[in-house]
């Protein structure tokens, strides 16, 4: 994977992604409220070990904080063009996996809102983003077995399955974009 350095400086000549539907933007404490009834759903968390609290939401936000500072890209708050409406959060994340940095898209809609394809058409702008503005040649989504519409949205955005992994003592699905060699291989 390229330097920290470099993706923050590669990130820094291209503006957040949007598409038709949706605003993406940099999320900030002030998002606490739609964070926490996002993260807190059973239904979106569901391939989770669990929903997350109030405070576990505001520890994602910080996480994002971070990760904008040091890469220039973390997940980014999902807002309806039209209405300025609460959608989710999307966007790029660096993820160990089997001891490799690895850039990840991930995605999280609020459950009233599924099925409209708005994770599909966020990720695909993020995807997007990963390789015109951040130069990177491969992109991976970590994915439940069991979480079939996150499958679906990795493989409309173009990702096919390079692998079975154990993720966070979990099984999953490496969904790969770009180069499917391994990194390791």
């Amino acid at each position: 994977m390229v330097a920290a350095e470099d993706l923050r400086r590669r990130a820094g000549t291209g503006a957040i992604p949007q598409t038709p539907r949706l605003t993406l933007r940099e999320m900030s404490a002030s998002d606490l409220d739609d964070m926490a009834a996002l993260l807190g759903d059973p239904e979106v968390m569901r391939y989770y070990p669990r929903p997350k609290t109030r405070d576990e939401a505001l520890g994602w936000i910080r996480w994002n904080e971070r990760l904008y500072q040091t890469f220039g890209f973390g997940l980014w708050l999902m807002r309806l063009a039209e209405t300025d409406g609460f959608v989710g959060d999307c966007g790029l994340t660096v993820q160990h996996v089997d001891g490799e940095a690895e850039v990840e898209v991930g995605y999280h809609v609020r459950s009233d809102l599924w099925c409209r394809g708005l994770a599909t058409e966020a990720a695909a702008a993020c995807r997007d983003y990963a390789t015109t503005v951040l130069g990177l040649d491969r992109l991976v989504a970590i994915v439940n077995p069991q979480n079939h519409p996150s499958q679906r949205v990795a493989e409309k955005i173009g990702m096919t399955v390079e692998r079975q992994i154990v993720y966070a003592d979990r099984p999953a699905l490496l969904f790969v974009f770009g180069c499917a060699a391994s990194p390791s291989t």
